[in-house]
């Protein structure tokens, strides 16, 4: 009896080790299974799986016109740049500017002290006064002795002194006439004017201090805005071309944009080119004239200059995100109509702002990625999700509003369920989409 109930307790204890151990296969089998569903490891690929359709933006090459300009990195600088220094000494005693005002030429900015000079005028104009009276009496009496030596009554050498003395009373005047043509300059002094139209800057004296001719500071700056110029270089292999261009007087436009060349700040024309290269950098310098009727540049203010050279009429363009750069240079993804990429080399042009012009490997109507690129490969597979209002998606025909938002609610559709259903286009089926590029 004992020994049947031992084997029935080993029995039982058997038991329920087997049901320990398959309940905690069935717990842990069934959390694996459940993290596997969640982390995306089936046996199925979704829309994120390595076949995936990438989605990008297509654009077309067109053909238009680019313009060729020459850039520059240049600084502005006035025309016309004048430290208003006094030319005489004295007690300053009125400013009649305000600082940063505009003033026109021959606008009076400040008086110097005239007193001084109103007595120096006098006292000159005195003694001429009195010389032209010496003078006029020599002359008098030099015609007196011309008639007393031709009758004989008086020696030669009192003649000769009297014409002597005539010249010295000539000189006297000429000398006093002199004197009071100083003075009139220096009254005239005493009045600071602008010498050219422009702006005043801060003012380095004021009022009631003692001023000198001296004095390295002066009295104020006045700088000309209007027009204004910019200081530029252009590399020597440009010089022919430049030169080749303003030709019979011809003008190159200038253009003048910001430090991040996105606004045009202002136009105007090439006005002078240096008359050598400096040896050390291989550029000579250059000018442009702006008008800056809205004082948009600035003296010693860096902006961007561009020189329009010429215009290039109907060549291929397209745009410049569309362009890639890799070992083998330069190229683009083009779109197929099978909704795949292929990798084409091309060859650049010059570029005008965000359009680039195509010398060799693009056609006029080709499609190619301008967004999105950076996921592709050469027989990768796309899905438009955008493309420019000319272009038409590859192997597709345009698309209206209702249609794009169905194709929307599609892709949605798709990815909430695990990626099985394809977005596709015209052009390609299932067969196609599960192939390897």
């Amino acid at each position: 009896m004992l020994s049947d109930h031992a084997s029935m307790n080993r029995f039982k204890l058997l038991i329920i080790c087997f049901l320990l151990v398959g309940a905690g296969w069935f717990f842990f089998g069934s959390s694996n299974n459940d993290q596997d569903k969640s982390s995306g490891k089936g046996e199925h690929h979704g829309a994120g799986g390595k076949n995936a359709a990438v989605p990008v933006a297509l654009a077309t090459a067109k053909t238009g016109d680019i313009s060729v300009y020459l850039e520059e990195l240049g600084s502005i600088t006035p025309r016309s740049q004048v430290t208003v220094h006094t030319l005489i000494n004295g007690q300053l005693m009125n400013v009649l500017f305000t600082e940063g005002q505009m003033v026109k030429k021959d606008n009076m900015l400040a008086q110097i002290d005239d007193r001084p000079y109103v007595a120096a005028l006098e006292q000159a104009q005195g003694s001429l006064a009195r010389d032209q009276a010496l003078l006029a009496e020599a002359k008098i009496d030099l015609a007196r002795y011309q008639l007393l030596w031709k009758q004989d009554s008086i020696a030669k050498q009192q003649l000769d002194t009297q014409a002597s003395l005539v010249k010295q009373d000539e000189g006297a005047v000429l000398n006093d006439q002199g004197q009071v043509d100083n003075a009139k300059v220096n009254l005239v002094y005493t009045k600071i004017t602008a010498p050219v139209n422009g702006r005043v800057g801060l003012r380095q004296v004021d009022a009631g201090n003692i001023v000198h001719t001296t004095d390295t500071n002066g009295i104020v700056v006045v700088t000309e805005l209007q027009p204004i110029t910019s200081i530029f270089t252009i590399p020597e292999d440009n010089i022919p071309n430049i030169f080749k261009h303003t030709a019979d007087n011809n003008k190159l436009v200038a253009e003048a944009w910001d430090r991040d060349n996105k606004n045009k700040l202002a136009t105007g024309v090439l006005t002078a080119v240096d008359n050598q290269v400096d040896s050390t950098t291989g550029t000579v310098k250059a000018r442009a004239e702006f008008a800056n009727e809205d004082n948009a540049l600035f003296p010693s203010q860096f902006v961007n200059i561009r020189l329009k050279l010429d215009t290039l009429k109907d060549v291929v363009t397209i745009p410049t995100s569309a362009v890639q750069r890799g070992t083998h240079g330069t190229f683009v993804y083009l779109a197929k109509p099978d909704n795949t990429v292929s990798v084409q080399n091309i060859t650049l042009g010059p570029a005008d702002g965000e359009i680039v012009s195509v010398t060799e490997g693009i056609k006029i109507g080709d499609q190619m990625v301008v967004d999105g690129a950076d996921n592709l490969r050469d027989g990768a597979k796309i899905e438009v999700a955008k493309s420019d209002t000319t272009a038409t998606p590859a192997g597709a025909a345009p698309a209206d509003d209702t249609n794009a938002k169905n194709d929307d609610t599609k892709t949605d559709d798709a990815k909430k369920s695990g990626g099985h259903h394809h977005k596709h286009q015209k052009g390609g089926d299932d067969t196609d989409k599960d192939k390897t590029p």
